[in-house]
């Protein structure tokens, strides 16, 4: 209690400085929290000598971040974390200082030694982390040191590095725009990166520091039409876009000579002879000037590049590959983007609001574009209003003959909407129909009429105003219509409305002789009590019915002169002395009188009712400018297409004469058609999207432990960048790594009794060269060895340097010739990608590996890269433990990758460490003794492990549904083993992923009772209760796809869970459905034609949600 008298005095304490006091009970969250002794717990965690308590306090700090929370008070505390030697910690630490960096320079700048040393660390998430903390400090006096940095990163060997120095420059450049100079030098050298990582980014910078250096990309044009494919998304659209400014600078237009031509076929149909032989020299004058047009073959490369980019999941992609169409394409090209625009019209209501923009300019000028799409645009109840008037919009310009009865039909229903400003725009669009299509002219009239009764003020308002419009066309046919309206001058109270049937009455005034005059004294009654715009409009009658009729108004209009010349308004005290001085004669009256009727009573002409889409066009499409119809800040004109085409050759990029190979040109005539043309050969694709280091979660602790390791693979990216900029490998080497690779697979078959047929795989290793001999042979020189081995790499996430030693150690001879493959990633600092879901043909088949082992740009085969398992997710068992295998030790997991070698087995990862001093030599399986119908693929065998040493392989096991172990011998050159692998039944199966309609459709035919069947044979259902750690969506859907390898399917219900899989051998359907009820409580039901497996799944999931 002691305690208590001490916190009453210090909370005082703080209340006398002026601070409110807040209640500190510690549930009472938000406003009411105290900030006495705020987050002491973390800062006293971030001094603390554990590794493990500085984890935890800064995942906790970067979690406040991310809720929003301020966590600055406690950079203090944070900024001496950044020299940890932990490099979990030290990510976590760099992820804070490039938040809170800005806000906190003069802490930041005194930790900047640290950042530099962070930019020599080992690891290349940390150089990328304190670079970006580095730019992120927004203090002048630090410029030069960023520019050091910044040309350092831009050289560095790995891509994600060479992207961040890319993100600093704009930074830099906004903070000193005196150094562009010195950026550009760098832009210039990163353009050049044949990494589809950097690519984006690079050009982000240009656009943003020097976007009048067209000559920058010359050079990098084609390469970067090349890499378009595989760039990450946000990147396409800042390559498309600067594309499109490029070529419109570049290229001449392909629709140049399309006017002079129509013009000239529509003279030679129409015309008569003599006529044509007139005119003949004087349209052979131009003509001849322009020469027949001729798509350069680098603008074709761009629109051929971008067209496959129309099916991307990402609308700005799309949104971007449609304006460049529009901006660029041959008119007979453009409509391809038709159906993708209309595709994005499914999507969120700001997306649409966006496509809608840009479709109502596109469909002004290319109306047929649209046209076969005409339903797409008709308007849903639940449309947002803004996204119900762009559809009018468009619905209005794709307005013909042909369609308009079908377009006005639509437009009657809209009438009826509760949506006010809806049905306002909707009355204004068919008063455009009508205004564009005279022969719906009258229709269109007579439904507006029609409406002038309507109960809702404001549709009779906007009817009246629209037929005034309509009325100034042909007004005196419409005599009947202007007295129809009169009469509705007592009812109409909405002014706009008001004014607009005053405005008809006194210029059709000789249409309506004795109408006129009443409405005017009415009006005059009024009169003090009228808005303003009417008020202008009374006097405005009053004048015309004065010089028309003066013997009726001549008394009323002085009135209501003499009521105006009082009113508060000026404008119309104004008006009203103008007028009188102009109509009623007096001595002071000057020669305008005379003209008094000119001037009032003047033909007008009728209005054009046009879109407010028309000249949007000037700004680039899918560009905020447009979008505002503004120029934004920023935004850079697109320049209008070229008289005469630009020197085309300042596109080419010399290859060295000693590159250059006389038997790779033959191999190139033989081939028929190949994989990429001549101009995407100049700089093929070098790295694929898979490459990127943003799509790593985590780092390995193994890996990260072991330096040693993480220089050697520096040192090996050095020498490799090196190779790669001495221009193309020979055909001689590229020969020998063929045949080394041969070698290994004929090893590997002799290894394994159960593998295919020599002839199969013979097909197998002819179809897959056929594949890569198509590739062209640009293409494949210029590949660097760094794509190659990423498949190689991502196979074997779990060694350790050393393994990766013993490996290159066993490898023959012949393999050494060619360039070494390291992996751009392979900096010891990642684990492999998680296991990518597998498509719903359960898994992939040989003859798929093999295609796509002949699709890669590399010979480096397709299957390491989907073997490595995510180490996250995976279960690992033991098969031997150290003291029964004296010293060796063997783990296992089901890596849930399919087995190359056949879809039916299950692929087995396992893991053998040597814990003894000596050479363990021939590691191998023998004898296996598989029960009937199982079948076993052994291991390639290892021919020597290292002491210390550790060695992952796989096998594939076909189980035959059942979960009966699979028994075999694992033999050395001195012990045999005897092990057996009994599967778990979740990993006997694979992942199907279907539409929810599929799924429902499977559950109903499952459970309906077939021949020799009973009801509920296939449906096993089983009640639970879901523990505390598995209450939220995610637990669930993790625990259950820890117990089985299902895919999850997408489900309406918040409360249903379904998932979806194939028994690896015969390709049941296994399908789940977990239902929650109230409370903790749950259903969970398995229908599948194996009864055995799907009792032995429920019992497995329960265990999983209930423990």
């Amino acid at each position: 209690m002691a305690a208590s008298p001490a916190y009453g005095e210090d909370k005082g304490g703080s209340s006398s400085l002026g601070e409110p006091e807040y209640g500190h009970d510690p549930a009472s969250g938000g406003i009411f929290s105290s900030d006495y002794k705020r987050h002491d717990d973390l800062k006293e965690m971030l001094d603390s000598n554990k590794d493990s308590l500085k984890l935890e306090a800064m995942k906790r700090i970067v979690a406040m971040i991310a809720r929003g929370k301020n966590a600055s008070d406690l950079f203090p505390a944070v900024v001496k974390n950044v020299a940890c030697k932990n490099i979990e910690v030290k990510k976590l630490v760099y992820v804070y200082l490039v938040r809170y960096a800005e806000e906190q320079q003069d802490l930041a700048l005194l930790s900047i030694s640290t950042f530099q040393r962070g930019l020599k660390d080992p690891n290349q998430l940390i150089r990328a982390s304190a670079l970006r903390v580095l730019s992120s400090i927004r203090v002048p006096i630090i410029v030069p040191i960023m520019m050091l940095a910044i040309k350092e990163a831009a050289s560095d060997m790995s891509p994600y590095v060479r992207k961040t120095a890319a993100h600093a420059i704009p930074k830099l450049y906004s903070l000193d725009s005196d150094q562009k100079d010195q950026l550009i030098e760098v832009i210039e050298k990163l353009l050049a990166d044949k990494t589809t990582l950097v690519a984006g980014s690079v050009v982000m910078a240009f656009e943003e520091v020097c976007p009048e250096r067209i000559d920058l990309i010359h050079k990098n044009y084609r390469k970067l039409c090349n890499l378009l494919i595989d760039v990450e998304e946000w990147g396409q659209v800042v390559i498309i876009n600067m594309l499109t400014r490029y070529a419109r600078t570049q290229f001449l237009s392909p629709n140049q000579n399309e006017s002079l031509l129509e013009e000239s076929t529509e003279k030679a149909f129409y015309g008569s002879e003599e006529e044509d032989a007139k005119d003949a020299k004087a349209e052979a004058a131009p003509l001849a000037k322009r020469k027949p047009y001729v798509m350069d073959p680098d603008h074709r490369l761009l629109l051929r590049n971008t067209k496959p980019l129309l099916q991307s999941r990402n609308a700005a992609v799309v949104m971007a590959v449609a304006q460049l169409y529009f901006h660029l394409a041959p008119k007979a090209e453009v409509g391809v983007i038709a159906k993708a625009l209309v595709r994005l019209l499914r999507s969120h209501s700001e997306v649409q609001y966006v496509v809608l923009q840009n479709v109502a300019t596109m469909s002004i000028k290319r109306r047929g574009m649209f046209e076969p799409y005409l339903k797409s645009f008709y308007i849903r109840s639940t449309d947002p209003t803004q996204i119900k008037i762009l559809k009018l919009e468009v619905l209005t310009n794709l307005a013909n003959e042909t369609n308009i009865s079908t377009i006005l039909r639509e437009f009657q229903t809209y009438i009826r909407s509760m949506d006010k400003d809806f049905v306002a725009a909707t009355i204004q669009a068919i008063g455009r129909c009508a205004t564009n299509i005279g022969k719906v002219r009258d229709t269109c009239l007579n439904g507006l009429v029609q409406l002038l009764s309507n109960r809702d003020e404001l549709v009779v308002a906007e009817s009246v105003v629209v037929i005034k419009k309509l009325l100034q066309m042909q007004p005196a046919q419409h005599s009947e219509i202007i007295k129809h309206m009169a009469k509705l001058t007592d009812n109409i109270q909405v002014p706009m409305a008001r004014a607009s049937i005053l405005w008809l009455i006194g210029e059709y005034c000789e249409h309506v002789p004795k109408i006129a005059p009443d409405v005017l004294r009415k009006m005059a009654k009024s009169f003090t009590n009228e808005e303003d715009i009417v008020k202008l409009q009374v006097i405005n009658l009053a004048a015309k019915l004065y010089l028309t009729n003066s013997k009726q108004s001549k008394l009323l209009t002085q009135y209501v002169l003499n009521l105006a010349k009082y009113d508060q308004n000026y404008d119309i005290r104004d008006r009203a002395r103008f007028i009188r001085q102009l109509i009623v004669p007096t001595e002071k009256s000057g020669a305008l009188n005379k003209y008094a009727k000119k001037l009032f009573l003047a033909q007008k002409p009728a209005p054009i009712l046009e879109s407010s889409f028309k000249d949007r066009d000037h700004f680039q499409l899918g560009s905020l400018s447009h979008l505002l119809n503004a120029k934004a800040v920023g935004y850079q004109e697109l320049p209008d297409w070229p008289d005469e085409a630009p020197d085309p050759s300042v596109r080419n990029v010399e290859v060295p004469e000693w590159t250059k190979c006389t038997s790779r040109e033959k191999r190139k005539e033989k081939v028929e058609k190949p994989f990429y043309s001549d101009s995407e050969g100049e700089s093929g694709p070098t790295e694929s999207a898979d490459s990127e280091p943003e799509s790593v979660s985590e780092e390995s602790g193994s890996s990260s432990s072991s330096g040693s390791s993480s220089s050697s693979s520096e040192e090996e990216e050095e020498e490799e960048d090196e190779e790669e900029g001495s221009g193309e490998q020979s055909e001689d080497k590229e020969e020998e790594e063929e045949r080394s690779k041969r070698k290994e697979k004929e090893g590997f078959r002799k290894a394994a009794p159960g593998s295919p047929s020599e002839e199969e795989e013979e097909d197998r290793v002819k179809k897959t060269k056929k594949k890569k001999a198509s590739q062209g042979r640009k293409g494949r020189a210029e590949t660097s060895s760094e794509e190659a081995s990423a498949s190689e790499s991502s196979s074997s996430g779990s060694e350790s340097g050393s393994e990766a030693e013993a490996k290159r150690r066993k490898a023959p001879p012949s393999s050494r010739a060619g360039p070494k493959e390291i992996s751009l990633l392979d900096l010891d600092d990642f684990t492999p990608p998680p296991p990518q879901p597998i498509p719903s043909s359960s898994i992939i088949s040989t003859s798929l590996v093999t295609d796509l082992e002949g699709l890669t740009l590399t010979d480096t085969s397709l299957a390491p890269a989907l073997l490595s398992p995510g180490l996250g997710a995976v279960r690992t068992y033991e098969l031997l433990h150290r003291m029964a295998g004296e010293g060796l030790s063997v783990e296992y997991c089901f890596s849930r990758r399919p087995f190359p070698g056949d879809p039916h087995m299950v692929a087995v990862q396992i893991h053998i460490s040597n814990n003894t001093d000596a050479e363990v030599k021939n590691l191998r399986v023998s004898e296996p003794k598989p029960l009937s119908g199982m079948r076993i693929q052994e291991f390639p065998e290892i021919e020597r492990l290292a002491p210390g040493d550790t060695a992952s392989v796989v096998m594939g096991i076909d189980f035959c549904d059942s979960t009966q172990a699979a028994n075999f011998q694992l033999c050395t050159h001195t012990r045999h083993f005897y092990v057996s692998i009994q599967p778990p039944v979740g990993e006997l199966m694979a992942p199907v992923f279907m539409s929810e309609n599929e799924f429902k459709k499977e559950q109903e035919h499952l459970a309906r009772p077939g021949e020799g069947k009973l009801t509920g044979m296939s449906e096993i259902t089983e009640k639970l209760t879901l523990s505390e750690k598995c209450r939220s969506d995610h637990a669930i859907v993790q625990q259950v796809t820890l117990a089985a390898n299902v895919g999850r399917v997408p489900c309406g219900a918040a409360n249903e869970y379904r998932f979806a899989a194939k028994t690896m051998t015969s390709g049941s359907l296994v399908l789940i459905t977990l239902e929650r009820r109230e409370g903790a409580a749950a259903q969970l039901t398995v229908n599948s034609e194996k009864m055995v497996i799907g009792t032995m799944l429920v019992k497995d999931i329960v265990q999983a949600l209930a423990q």
